[in-house]
C-alpha cells in the first residue's frame, strides 16, 4: 500500500529498524522525535542491547570512557568507573528503552532474513515467515555479533564445556576448574584477568601477542555520583573532555603511522611490558612484532599480573589439535582442560549479513559486496534506495566511540529521510559514481594509517584493505554534517 500524506503535507513513511543495539536504540528515539510515528525495530533476541547482550563473559568491560560511551543527550550519573563493566552498559540501553516507550516499537525474536525493493517499498520477511512493507530501512546491525569459530581439528571432540566467549555459559563453573583460553584480544585478555586465580589451573593460548595499553580504572565515589545527578551540565562537561581528550590523544594518532601520537602509545606498551614483566623469556613470547594500534588496541589493567601467577600459563606453541580431554599443541603435549573458551572474535566483515538484501532489478547485497563492502559514506550503496546503515563498512570502528559514529551518520541519515518527507524524491540512493569516488580516496588514505602498518588483524576486510575511517574527527563530521544530494540518485 502506498504511503499516506500527513496532515502537513509530509509523505507519512514506515521505517523499519533491524537491530536493538544501541544504535537501532538511537534510531528509535530520533525517529520518534523527528514524528515518524510509523517505526518498528526488529530484534532478533529476546531483549535489547546488542553487543552487550550477547557479551557477558566475567571481565566484560568497556575500553572507552564510560561518560563518553552513551548517548551525547542522555548523561548517566551512576557510571561506577571510569570504564564502565559490560552489565552497567547493557542496563543504560534497557534504560533507555524504557524511558523512550521503544517496547512499543520493538519486535522481539523477529529476526530479519529478507530485504527485497519491490520497485516502491521495501519488502521485509521475519524468520517467522512474516512478511511486513516499508519505505525505508536502516540496518543498525552492528560489527560484533557473528562469533567467529576457529577451524581447529577435534573441537567437536571435547568433553568438557566449550563455547565461543559471546555465547558464555553462565551455568559452567569455572572456580576450581582447568579452564582454557583460545585467543588474547580484549576478550581474552579480560578474561583471563578475572578468571586467573579462580581456576586450579588456566592455560592462554596465544597465537600473535598483543599491545597492551595500561589502564587505570578508578571507582567513581558516592558524592562524585551525586555531584553528576545534581548537575546534568557537569555530566555534559566531562563528556566533552573525555571526548576531546580521546580523539587528540588517539582517534587523531591512529590514522596517521608517522604521528607523535602513535609513537606515544607504542612507548607507552613497551613500558607498561617492562615495567610488570621481568622474565626475558615471557617478556620475549608477550612482545609482538608489529607495530602498536596495528590491531585493536588492547587497553587492560591487571593482565600481566595474572599471567604471572603459579596457576595460570602462557602456551605459545600452536594448536595442534583438541582432544576429549584437553588440547594438543605442536611439541605432543597434552593441556588437561575441564573448560574451553573460544575468545576468537567475530566475522566483522558480515554487517547485516546472513539477511538476503536484494536492490533495484534484483541486484543482491552480496553480489555488489562480491570484492569488497563497497558503500558511498559507510551509509549507503548504489541501487538500494531507501537502504541506510549505521557504523556500516569502513565507519570509524577502529578510533572513536561508535555511540557518537552512529549519532553522527543517523544525523545525516536522518536528512536523506526528510528528502523523502518532504516529496523531494520516493527513492534515495549513493550514485555508483560518488561511491567509487569516496572508496578510492579512502583506499588510497589507509595506506598512511597504523592499520595498514604491517599485521593481520580484523580491520583487514578480503581486499586487503583496512575497514575503518582513515581520516581525522573532524573530517568525519564536516563530511558527514550535510549530504551532497549531487552524490545521490533521486527518483
Amino acid at each position: 500500500m502506498p504511503s499516506q500524506k500527513t496532515a502537513t503535507g509530509e509523505r507519512a513513511l514506515r521505517i523499519a529498524v533491524i537491530g536493538a543495539g544501541a544504535s537501532g536504540i538511537l534510531s528509535g528515539i530520533k525517529l520518534r522525535e523527528a514524528g515518524i510515528a510509523d517505526v518498528v525495530i526488529y530484534e532478533k533476541a529476546d531483549r535489547p542491547g546488542g553487543t552487550w547482550r550477547e557479551n557477558h563473559y566475567p571481565g566484560l568491560s568497556c575500553d572507552v570512557p564510560s561518560h563518553v560511551y552513551r548517548y551525547s543527550f542522555e548523561p548517566n550519573p551512576d557510571w561506577s568507573r571510569l570504564f564502565s563493566p559490560g552489565p552497567e552498559i547493557q542496563n543504560y540501553l534497557e534504560a533507555m528503552v524504557r524511558k523512550y516507550g521503544l517496547d512499543e516499537v520493538i519486535r522481539y525474536d523477529r529476526e530479519v532474513v529478507r530485504c527485497e525493493w519491490d520497485g516502491a517499498r521495501w519488502e521485509v520477511e521475519l524468520s517467522d515467515g512474516e512478511v511486513d512493507h516499508a519505505d525505508v530501512v536502516i540496518a543498525a546491525t552492528g560489527v560484533l555479533h557473528h562469533p567467529r569459530t576457529p577451524e581447529i581439528e577435534g573441537l567437536e571432540r571435547f568433553e568438557g564445556a566449550c563455547f565461543h566467549s559471546a555465547r558464555w555459559d553462565d551455568s559452567t563453573v569455572l572456580d576450581g576448574k582447568r579452564v582454557g583460553i583460545i585467543g588474547n584480544g580484549s576478550t581474552g585478555v579480560q578474561i583471563t584477568t578475572a578468571v586467573s586465580g579462580r581456576a586450579s589451573h588456566l592455560s592462554l593460548f596465544q597465537r600473535t601477542a598483543q599491545w597492551v595499553l595500561p589502564q587505570e580504572n578508578p571507582v567513581y565515589s558516592e558524592e562524585e555520583k551525586a555531584r553528576f545527578r545534581d548537575d546534568r551540565e557537569l555530566c555534559q562537561h566531562l563528556y566533552r573532555e573525555l571526548n576531546k581528550s580521546f580523539i587528540t590523544n588517539f582517534s587523531h594518532a591512529v590514522v596517521d603511522a608517522e604521528s607523535e601520537g602513535i609513537a606515544m602509545v607504542e612507548t607507552a606498551c613497551r613500558a607498561h611490558l617492562d615495567e610488570k614483566v621481568a622474565d626475558p623469556e615471557l617478556k620475549a613470547k608477550l612482545t609482538p612484532d608489529y607495530r602498536a594500534g596495528c590491531k585493536r588496541l588492547v587497553v587492560a589493567g591487571g593482565f600481566y599480573e595474572a599471567l604471572q601467577r603459579s596457576d595460570t600459563e602462557l602456551v605459545t606453541e600452536d594448536i595442534e589439535s583438541v582432544e576429549a580431554t584437553g588440547v594438543r599443541t605442536r611439541d605432543g603435549r597434552l593441556h588437561p582442560l575441564d573448560v574451553l573458551v573460544l575468545a576468537t572474535g567475530f566475522q566483522t566483515h558480515q554487517f547485516i549479513r546472513p539477511t538476503k538484501v536484494i536492490g533495484r532489478d534484483g541486484i543482491r547485497l552480496d553480489d555488489a559486496w562480491a570484492e569488497s563492502n563497497r558503500t558511498y559514506l559507510s551509509v549507503s550503496v548504489p541501487q538500494f534506495p531507501n537502504f541506510f546503515m549505521l557504523v556500516g563498512p569502513y565507519s570509524p570502528v577502529g578510533n572513536f566511540s561508535l555511540i557518537g559514529v552512529a549519532e553522527t551518520q543517523l544525523s545525516y541519515v536522518m536528512q536523506l529521510i526528510e528528502v523523502l518527507r518532504d516529496g523531494r524524491a520516493r527513492q534515495v540512493a549513493a550514485r555508483a559514481d560518488a561511491t567509487e569516488r569516496f572508496f578510492a580516496e579512502m583506499v588510497e588514505a589507509t595506506k598512511g594509517t597504523i592499520w595498514a602498518s604491517g599485521c593481520k588483524s580484523w580491520y583487514i576486510d578480503k581486499s586487503g584493505v583496512p575497514a575503518s575511517w582513515p581520516w581525522d574527527y573532524d573530517r568525519f563530521e564536516s563530511m558527514m554534517a550535510t549530504p551532497d544530494l549531487k552524490d545521490f540518485e533521486l527518483l
